[in-house]
């Protein structure tokens, strides 16, 4: 049924950039909002940043804001996430997930989640 599929992780150093993408099937895309979340290693999953569905209101994290750009296209099912400016405090596996609310979304109250992908910034 509904999938979302992340890609576009991987290792970079720090400073460096990384654009996500989520490509998402068995569902209307424009119906929903989406959202990027982060999980590092032994802490807690965090909410990074959410896209209304036609992109007419974004949310940041503090620590997203000035250096992350959430995007959508809803013509390709897929939801962006533009990483610049990467620290070694990124590192974390990287999803995304959708709710028709984003405000459902910025809460992390999600009804579908992708498998992640991993992001490692160096030092």
């Amino acid at each position: 049924q509904v999938q979302l599929v992340e890609s576009g992780g991987g290792l970079v150093q720090a400073g460096g950039s990384l654009r996500l993408s989520c490509a998402a099937s068995g569902l209307t895309f424009s119906n929903y909002a989406m959202g990027w979340f982060r999980q590092a290693p032994g802490k807690e999953r965090e909410f990074v940043a959410a896209i209304r569905w036609n992109g007419d209101y974004l949310n940041y994290a503090d620590s997203a804001k000035g250096r992350f750009t959430i995007s959508r296209d809803n013509a390709k099912n897929t939801v962006y996430l533009q990483m610049n400016s990467l620290k070694p405090e990124d590192t974390a596996v990287y999803y995304c997930a959708a709710h028709s609310s984003p405000f459902a979304v910025v809460a992390g109250r999600c009804d579908y989640w992708g498998q992640g992908t991993q992001v490692t910034v160096s030092s």
